[in-house]
């Protein structure tokens, strides 16, 4: 017996901008002042929200930095290892690692899966990290550290461009410097491809796969916005380590992290955001500087675009009437606040410190196609309304409402209680009456499920982090007909799809179709999708 996967990338890079200065013939330093210690808090993430995702299915972080396995966790440092043991190809002698802070010149040879790119050092035995650089570029580079293979620089100078870079596509004065960003001196052709490529590598390195069972990656499908489509932004500020503020405290920088540092630059605006989102951050700038005595120690500041949209029936022609609307969009700061996005026509509400994806500009093109992929091929021609739907992770019910049309039956499935909360209301709120949400136990997550494995389809999207074991073991026993996979961060969704086609207990899941969507333009972080199917 035979079903299947399919995989699904929300593909994207996520990282933040960086400085640009155009009153400068060449690429203006990364780091203008070495003289800054290299010191400060460091920060649980970009700023952007990627890691704010609430309470998820719990793993145990025993991941081993050398071999892809079921520990693997697809961090970045594991996710450069890979690249460069691809870069160097056979184990050469060990060369002599260089100064640090010396500055030496290379040229990049590759554009690495952590979005960084790489140069092989002039004895061939050592790969330089280079951010915000090009296959191609001829660069000026500082070391800033060593590792055994590779050395991690700041980018100092372009000395030669390559013909693929176009410094006129910058939009962010902080492109450079800031950690969001990686790509906006390269076309969104140029990132599609590469992300296309990463992917691939992804499947190649983690999922311990025969390559033979791995079906070429598809097209990523481009955002339809490549700026200003992020709806959530979570900058933040370093405060004293006792004591708190006292009053007349210099303003602390307030921002998002350094790329390559781990303190915070002072970020004005960003202009990944969308215009509430911007407008909100230079509201909260203002606010934190007025009120900084009453803040005891640093903070992340919330920043999440809600869209209150008001219907006016309009008359066609006299005879049929088509309904239009208008959208009012502002930004909330408060976490426990409740926010309302529109995925096309369908709403949903949740808590503004909840998780739900941050590119709205994309999502009703990719629900869609989520829900053709949860379509099980053997009730072609079929009356679909026999299959039943079950979604894990489920959130506030994103895929449960928007892919679940035409199901008999719909579960949702979370492990979070407040999450499950919403996903009721928002099915309702929609007029879904066949969808039913249960906060599930992590050790028997499917315990209550009583759906026909062989007419039911999963989707399942975890946290970058991936599934654990113990869910993937529940998964395989429950043996549903066909597996929509989705994440954002594809090496650890390689290793679990990977895991499910090796184990089997009596049923063998194929691999059908492996892609990806681009939610976040000009970031190295991807969204991805697997589909397949029991066989």
């Amino acid at each position: 017996m035979r079903r299947s996967i399919s995989a699904s990338l929300r593909t994207s890079y996520s990282y933040l901008p960086k400085l640009w200065d155009t009153s400068y013939p060449t690429y203006r330093p990364l780091w203008a002042d070495t003289s800054r210690k290299m010191s400060g808090t460091k920060r649980p993430g970009d700023g952007l929200g990627a890691k704010a995702e609430g309470e998820r299915w719990k793993r145990k972080k025993t991941a081993s930095e050398t071999e892809p396995s079921f520990r693997s966790t697809g961090s970045h440092e594991e996710v450069l290892l890979q690249d460069v043991k691809l870069l160097l190809g056979e184990p050469k002698r060990s060369g002599i690692a260089p100064e640090q802070f010396s500055q030496v010149e290379l040229s990049i040879s590759a554009l690495g899966s952590t979005g960084d790119g790489l140069a092989i050092s002039h004895d061939g035995t050592r790969v330089y990290v280079v951010p915000f650089t090009v296959p191609g570029d001829t660069v000026v580079v500082k070391v800033v550290k060593n590792f055994p293979s590779y050395s991690m620089t700041d980018l100092i100078e372009v000395v030669k461009p390559s013909n693929d870079r176009d410094d006129k596509l910058v939009f962010c004065r902080y492109f450079g410097r800031c950690s969001g960003c990686q790509f906006q001196m390269l076309p969104g052709d140029y990132q599609l491809q590469h992300k296309k490529i990463v992917i691939a590598k992804a499947m190649q390195n983690f999922s311990n796969l025969d390559p033979s069972s791995i079906p070429p990656i598809g097209e990523v499908m481009p955002s339809p916005l490549l700026r200003g489509y992020r709806t959530k932004l979570t900058p933040h500020f370093d405060g004293p380590r006792r004591g708190g503020f006292k009053e007349g405290a210099p303003v602390p920088d307030i921002g998002f992290q350094l790329k390559g540092r781990s303190f915070v630059l002072d970020i004005e605006d960003c202009p990944i955001g969308t215009d509430s989102v911007r407008n909100g951050f230079k509201s909260q700038r203002t606010y934190v500087k007025e009120n900084l005595h009453t803040f005891k120690r640093g903070a992340t500041l919330l920043l999440r675009e809600t869209t209150e949209r008001t219907f006016s029936p309009e008359t066609n022609g006299g005879c049929e009437s088509t309904q239009t609307f208008t959208d009012i969009k502002t930004c909330i700061t408060n976490s426990k606040a409740l926010v309302t996005e529109w995925v096309g026509r369908t709403k949903f509400i949740s808590p503004a410190g909840s998780f739900f994806q941050n590119n709205n500009s994309i999502l009703e093109k990719f629900t869609a196609f989520v829900q053709e992929q949860l379509m099980i091929p053997k009730l072609a021609g079929r009356d679909h309304a026999e299959s039943y739907l079950i979604d894990a992770y489920c959130g506030s019910g994103l895929f449960s409402i928007c892919c679940g049309h035409g199901f008999k039956g719909i579960l949702g499935v979370d492990i979070s209680s407040q999450s499950i909360e919403s996903a009721r209301k928002n099915a309702t709120e929609n007029g879904i009456h066949n969808a039913r949400f249960i906060t599930g136990n992590a050790e028997a997550i499917f315990a209550d499920v009583d759906f026909p494995p062989e007419l039911t389809s999963v989707v399942i999207d975890p946290p970058r982090k991936g599934c654990d074991e113990l869910f993937l073991s529940q998964l395989l026993k429950l043996g549903p007909e066909r597996l929509v996979y989705i994440s954002c961060n594809v090496h650890t969704m390689a290793r679990d799809i990977g895991w499910l086609v090796q184990q089997g207990l009596g049923k063998t899941y194929n691999i059908d179709k492996i892609g990806g969507f681009d939610f976040f333009p000009q970031a190295s972080t991807r969204s991805a999708f697997r589909q397949g199917h029991f066989h």
